[in-house]
């Protein structure tokens, strides 16, 4: 049930791929933090991947809850490529391009223009 409740509120697609690890709700805002599972993507199938850690942590805005701006704060995960000797993570397109807004809620910001 949990994990229905927030799949409602965060955006499509995030709970395939990040695990939520704390909520906190503020006075004035609320945070989710997420970290990225450890499944490496698709396109490097049968290469000797080695999971390194993550990349800084990145906080985008989302749609407001109850009012209270709603921040994502989200750590992605990186893997060391053993064949090609890079780092290679998974292609993530649900940040608005030139922006910290997630993709749905800067279009909607949009829509007022």
């Amino acid at each position: 049930m949990e994990k229905e409740l927030l799949s409602i509120l965060l955006p499509s697609g995030l709970l395939e791929m990040f695990d939520v690890d704390k909520v906190e709700k503020k006075e004035d805002s609320y945070h989710f933090y997420l970290s990225e599972m450890n499944i490496p993507p698709k396109v490097y199938a049968g290469q000797h991947l080695e999971s390194k850690g993550f990349f800084d942590e990145a906080t985008l805005r989302d749609f407001p809850l109850r009012g209270k701006p709603c921040y994502l704060h989200l750590k992605r995960r990186k893997w060391w490529n053993h064949d090609s000797g890079k780092i290679v993570f998974h292609e993530w397109h649900q940040v608005a391009q030139g922006t910290r807004l997630t993709v749905e809620f800067a279009a909607f910001l949009k829509g007022f223009n």
